[in-house]
């Protein structure tokens, strides 16, 4: 059985490389060549935090495996990723345990892997004018995933904390080459923006629908709970939205089921999945002034393909720590 730790992983598996990995993975959702259950969610007493797990089957290279993962909103600001937890991938013939791999480095990439696939589907060819709200690990993760499927000329951010939104701009402009701008508000960080990724720890709006410019392509990504959103219900009106994967998206997504509660608007308002745009099934952007909105719940399939990958590079590389986990049938038994 091959380790692979959070060093390991974000050696292993480049954002590039990833984008076109969670692209095929989308695609096989949308083909049905997936098995994939809606999460199991357990949430502590005091719902500071929770543990997911999430198993699922990928056709493509018979991957069966889980993510075990606890999420812990309280982490921001602190040294640690509010994300922790694992990635276990077997093989499906005889079940053997062939990787484990750290969970938050996965989450991370194929998170922001997805929603460049989101926006190379939906966002217009010439979005360039990012608003990243937000300035967490996603945040980062963010710009290097819009710029590798966008030409980016413009990033504003926007954080609570007017120092976290000086900082992240000074780091990213120095990794970029690219002028980041800290914005004093939500609503001037998106003025005139093209392309926006939300990407915080919010359960209540921070964007306001009135605030999104025709045209403009969303991923909101933050929110993954019934309760939370990050969008309000105008937002979500104004927009042709999409999913990852519509049956998780419409039991867990607050920022689609609070404006259905609202009845503002309708179950069908999801037009569909991503993987049905890449496969031609589902209809994308109609014009250039329509607002587009992908809603990024995370699934399964995305570490599973995320994880084989970046297996797969170990063994090639002969990365990885080998540990010896058993699996043989007990002498005498």
């Amino acid at each position: 059985m091959v380790l692979l730790s959070q060093d390991d992983v974000i050696r292993l598996l480049p954002l590039a490389e990833c984008v076109e990995v969670i692209d095929e993975a989308l695609r096989a959702v949308a083909s049905g060549d997936v098995v994939l259950p809606v999460r199991a969610i357990l949430w502590l007493p005091d719902r500071h935090g929770l543990l997911g797990v999430m198993p699922g089957y990928l056709g493509a290279g018979n991957v069966l495996g889980v993510k075990a993962i606890t999420v812990m909103p309280g982490n921001h600001g602190t040294p640690l990723d509010s994300h922790q937890g694992v990635v276990l991938l077997f093989e499906a013939e005889r079940g053997r345990l062939l990787s484990i791999l750290d969970a938050t480095a996965i989450t991370t990439i194929r998170t922001a892997a997805a929603s460049a696939v989101a926006t190379r589907a939906l966002a217009r060819e010439d979005a360039g004018d990012l608003a990243v709200l937000g300035t967490g690990v996603q945040a980062t993760a963010h710009v290097a995933a819009m710029r590798a499927v966008r030409p980016v000329r413009r990033v504003r951010v926007w954080s609570r904390n007017p120092a976290n939104a000086r900082a992240f701009a000074e780091r990213e402009s120095a990794r970029h080459g690219l002028a980041v701008e800290p914005a004093p508000s939500v609503r001037d960080a998106v003025r005139g923006a093209d392309l926006i990724c939300t990407v915080t720890s919010a359960s209540e709006p921070i964007l306001d629908g009135a605030w999104i410019a025709p045209g403009a392509h969303v991923n909101a990504v933050g929110a993954c709970v019934p309760r939370a959103r990050e969008l309000d219900s105008e937002a979500v009106r104004r927009a042709r939205v999409y999913v990852d994967h519509r049956p998780a998206a419409l039991s867990e997504a607050g920022d689609l089921l609070i404006p259905i509660q609202e009845g503002v608007i309708a179950e069908t308002h999801v037009v569909g999945e991503i993987g049905g745009v890449l496969v031609g099934a589902v209809p994308g952007r109609r014009t250039p002034d329509e607002i587009t909105l992908f809603k990024s719940l995370g699934i399964a399939i995305e570490d599973l393909a995320a994880g084989a990958r970046a297996y797969a590079n170990a063994l090639a590389a002969g990365a990885g720590t080998i540990i010896a986990m058993g699996g043989e049938r007990l002498a005498g038994a």
